[in-house]
């Protein structure tokens, strides 16, 4: 008798505990997240995943999405399509996932949506960028960041108020990204008036760019843009001063030119470098700043853009669920298609333009290397530091 009053009171405390603010793990709710957290890109892969991490910690500290937290699921895809593909595979049907989030390189990232599309489960892509990615008609898909195409906004009007050239050379990685970006640049420096005098691909983890950069300086244009991730836009910068090559001044087109490892690598050719850049921690967005330092005094270095895209993405998620009429994905999917809100990286709000389906639009910036500092220079209420321009030749600096 008494070891069954024992037991009694032994399940009637469980139950009691489990009823607490203690949730079991049956009540989360899980989300995944596919990025490269190893390989090539797992510099900007590891910022990423700090970041969704760091606004998970927020988001369930303050009660998680009514009463229930949210559990986050990181496979990391290793910067290849293939493996990408079998790792969504795997959060769809293993770990039975609501929604997904992620995606850094654009190759990765539409592999990862056709799968997305056809499982039906929504995807918010926070760092692909090739525009075909909402230009395919998908209704599972949605995107916080401006496409590829959108990057050199501010640069535009950099370039016809202050610089004014005749005429670029554009060089790019040979990937769906550089492809995207390089072909939508040309296409607007032409309309423009800039005569595009070349447009080459490279292919990924060159040793050697000086064949190819001898043949952009034979050809005299007045600047060059560069679609780089960060080992290779700290080389093209490097050798381009070992050949003494001085257009009035090199333009990345965000990626490799804004983390630090650019300008820890690049050394003296990494100063005043510009590139166009989707976000500074002086927009004038509620908590930038804030999640700015925060960042850095966690992990010791600040965060750029894919870190603000990354977080923002966590903080898109919890809204939906917590809007959705049911917690399913379709449910998800279509809290994500009403989704109006503020955010650290911008206004969220998924339209249709042009080809584009469920894309957020927002501004963008221009960045300069100053003293081993990246600089927003453009447009100039947001300006940290005046431009320098034009640009000192390399004997000069």
């Amino acid at each position: 008798m008494r070891t069954l009053i024992t037991c009694l009171f032994v399940v009637l405390v469980s139950a009691w505990m489990l009823s607490g603010p203690v949730m079991s793990a049956d009540t989360s709710l899980r989300v995944g997240v596919v990025l490269p957290v190893t390989g090539e890109q797992a510099k900007f892969g590891e910022m990423e995943k700090n970041s969704f991490l760091m606004a998970l910690e927020e988001i369930n500290k303050a009660g998680g999405v009514n009463g229930k937290p949210i559990e986050l699921l990181i496979e990391d895809d290793t910067g290849k399509p293939e493996v990408g593909r079998s790792a969504v595979e795997k959060l769809i049907s293993k770990e039975k996932v609501l929604c997904l989030s992620g995606g850094y390189s654009s190759s990765v990232t539409y592999a990862v949506c056709a799968v997305a599309q056809q499982r039906k489960i929504p995807f918010l892509v926070t760092t692909g960028s090739a525009d075909n990615i909402t230009e395919s008609n998908w209704n599972y898909i949605f995107r916080i960041k401006c496409p590829v195409s959108e990057y050199p906004k501010a640069l535009n009007s950099f370039l016809k108020e202050v610089v004014k050239p005749q005429s670029v050379a554009i060089l790019y990685e040979n990937t769906l990204f550089g492809q995207s970006g390089s072909k939508k640049f040309a296409e607007r420096c032409e309309k423009g008036g800039i005569k595009v005098l070349m447009r080459e691909g490279y292919e990924a983890g060159a040793v050697d760019f000086k064949p190819l950069l001898i043949k952009v300086k034979a050809a005299k244009p007045d600047f060059v843009y560069m679609i780089s991730y960060v080992m290779d836009a700290a080389l093209l910068m490097r050798q381009s001063k070992e050949l003494n090559f001085n257009p009035k001044l090199f333009v990345g087109g965000g990626a490799g030119f804004t983390l630090p490892e650019f300008i820890k690598n690049a050394g003296d050719a990494g100063q005043y470098v510009y590139s166009a850049d989707l976000w500074t921690s002086r927009v004038p967005y509620p908590g930038a700043q804030e999640y700015y330092d925060n960042f850095k005094k966690k992990f010791g270095e600040p965060p750029d853009y894919h870190g603000a895209e990354a977080y923002a993405s966590m903080y898109v998620v919890a809204d939906a669920l917590k809007r959705a009429k049911e917690l399913t994905p379709e449910g998800v999917r279509e809290a994500l298609v009403t989704t109006d809100m503020k955010t650290i990286y911008g206004p969220v709000k998924f339209v249709s333009y042009d080809k584009k389906k469920q894309q957020n639009s927002l501004p963008t910036y221009v960045v300069q290397w100053q003293q081993g500092i990246l600089e927003t220079v453009w447009p100039k209420e947001v300006a940290t530091k005046p431009f320098v321009y034009p640009v000192p030749e390399w004997d000069k600096r």
